[in-house]
């Protein structure tokens, strides 16, 4: 995630942005456990996974929104 995007702003905006850094994290999170989940490795029904693809989304959108509203 945030690829396209210098990683010294998203570090400084983790540091300065408490929710961001919440809502990073939890994408990272939720990214890890789909990824698992999709591998095999973490056994999972579907409606749980589709839940967390839902949230990981709106996690990732969420935090686009917020890193294009900060000044760089």
């Amino acid at each position: 995630m945030f690829d396209e995007q210098p990683q010294p702003e998203i570090e400084a905006l983790i540091k300065a942005n408490p929710e961001f850094k919440q809502l990073y994290q939890r994408h990272k999170t939720l990214d890890k456990k789909v990824m698992d989940a999709e591998l095999g490795v973490l056994p999972i029904d579907d409606t749980t996974l589709s839940r967390m693809k839902r949230e990981k989304l709106a996690a990732k959108d969420r935090l686009t929104r917020m890193y294009d509203t900060q000044p760089h």
